[in-house]
């Protein structure tokens, strides 16, 4: 654990853990909630991924939107990052890629907000295997 050194240093670790505790308290109801997963393996954070879920739990804060924000690891589109995930409720989750501020933006306010559809959408590309019975 690193020195704090200032009062921003203080805050930023409250801030980190008053975070930690309400993802807790919202994960008993996650069903209910919007879920953003933000793709956050090397290839993302090289692309800008940090950037976006700050903004994405900021603008999400902001809009009074409630969500479950949570980085997963590589989601396997390296070529489309930063990549989301996107599950609103009673959904199937949607991939977005090239998301960046503004795209962050335009799928917040179109598509988590309105429910309509933006581009930018992953298509799924594999089939499930059912299993016989």
């Amino acid at each position: 654990m690193s020195k704090i050194k200032s009062l921003a240093d203080l805050k930023k670790i409250r801030d980190e853990q008053v975070s930690g505790l309400q993802t807790r308290e919202k994960g008993e109801d996650a069903e209910n909630l919007v879920q953003v997963k933000v793709a956050m393996a090397t290839c993302g954070i090289a692309s800008g991924a940090k950037e976006t879920m700050e903004f994405i739990i900021e603008e999400l804060e902001k809009r009074g939107v409630d969500a479950i924000v949570t980085q997963v690891g590589c989601m396997g589109y390296c070529y489309a990052e930063p990549t989301i995930e996107v599950k609103l409720p009673g959904s199937e989750p949607i991939v977005f890629g090239g998301v960046n501020r503004e795209k962050a933006d335009e799928i917040i306010e179109k598509y988590i907000k309105g429910g309509e559809l933006v581009d930018g959408i992953i298509p799924v590309n594999y089939e499930t295997i059912e299993s016989k019975e």
